[in-house]
């Protein structure tokens, strides 16, 4: 995201060369034309600009005739993979984000999103479970495939992880194998490379088992810390942040959590060691950690794993506290839905 939105505007009674100006400076391919408090009224772009030149128009003439008054603008606040998804279906490099009277808070541009330094890094998406608890939903579609603002759930976190500069992508599949890896593809059109961890449909690996099912030069002692993540999540989370945290931590196992707080619908008695009633809480709010099913782990760990069999992400966990390796707790702030009800799918739809 820029800042200096100053260097992609132009007067509202701008001329066509003096917006192409603007466009050669930013590089932004697109001049926003503004009015005398700074409000938005138009965006030209060097389109709008060969249309203009190939309709008769001259360079003296004004910029703002040939532009958009109701240009692609985003609401402060807007995540990156909701940019990048509009940037990608309506082939768009750049994106003013705009308040609500009109006046530019940034540029998004395709350049900064996907340009970000590329992270070595491997990020893994645990996508063969069965979704059981949506009941029909997922008949014919896997869980990952659910649609959520108009993409699949497991579309909105490779974009993030894109947007992150995480381009290296492995996809455990299973269940529904074939659906996933025919939408997901070779991952090019989402700006990354997806190869899939196949399990056998008869020995589902849990949500850490196919982690040994990576090539052995991604699990050397040597080899970057990978980033592990259910494919049924709704969240956002800074990729890069959670690598910082867990390399300047010296974890061996950095596990994202949210605050979870439970209102009990009853009184709550205290009692001491002889049963005595040493307090009653009526009714009190109860605030804990959880685990949001995104980690950060050395990749040496995938060979403490039982190779090619079942196990989970928290049994690793264990391990790691079991043999004195320290396993950190990365606070996500952002909302966190874990997509595994009916309830759930339409919490993360916006519709309840």
């Amino acid at each position: 995201m820029v800042d200096a939105v100053e260097a992609f505007c132009a007067p509202a009674d701008a001329t066509i060369l003096e917006a192409l100006a603007v466009i050669d400076q930013s590089r932004g391919e697109l001049c926003c034309l503004v009015d005398g408090e700074a409000r938005l009224v138009a965006v030209f772009t060097d389109g709008d600009a060969r249309r203009a030149l190939l309709g008769g128009a001259a360079l003296t003439d004004g910029a703002r005739a040939h532009g958009s008054s109701k240009p692609r603008v985003v609401p402060p606040g807007t995540d990156r993979a909701h940019v990048l998804d509009l940037m990608k279906s309506l082939r768009l490099s750049s994106i003013p984000e705009v308040s609500d009277d009109r006046r530019i808070v940034a540029i998004h541009t395709l350049s900064d999103i996907v340009g970000a330094p590329r992270l070595l890094n491997r990020a893994v998406i645990m996508a063969g479970g069965r979704g059981t608890r949506l009941g029909a939903l997922t008949k014919d579609t896997p869980k990952p495939l659910m649609t959520v603002a108009g993409r699949p759930i497991i579309e909105w976190i490779i974009l993030r992880l894109v947007g992150a500069g995480i381009t290296r992508i492995s996809v455990s599949v299973n269940h529904m194998a074939d659906q996933i890896i025919e939408r997901l593809g070779d991952g090019h059109a989402l700006g990354c490379t997806i190869s899939y961890l196949q399990e056998d449909v008869s020995n589902p690996l849990g949500t850490a088992g196919s982690l040994t099912l990576l090539p052995e030069v991604e699990t050397a002692v040597d080899a970057p810390p990978i980033i592990v993540l259910n494919g049924d999540l709704m969240v956002e989370f800074d990729a890069h942040a959670l690598l910082q945290r867990h390399e300047s931590s010296g974890a061996a196992m950095t596990m994202g959590t949210k605050t979870y707080q439970h209102s009990v619908p009853f009184g709550v008695v205290e009692v001491d060691e002889e049963r005595r009633v040493t307090e009653i809480v009526e009714k009190p709010d109860l605030t804990v950690e959880v685990n949001a099913a995104v980690y950060c782990i050395d990749s040496g760990l995938v060979r403490q794993l039982p190779h090619r069999q079942p196990s989970t992400m928290p049994e690793l966990a264990q391990k790691c506290l079991d043999n004195g390796s320290t396993v950190g707790a990365w606070p996500i702030a952002s909302e966190w839905i874990d997509v595994g009800t009916p309830g759930d799918l339409a919490r993360a739809k916006g519709e309840v």
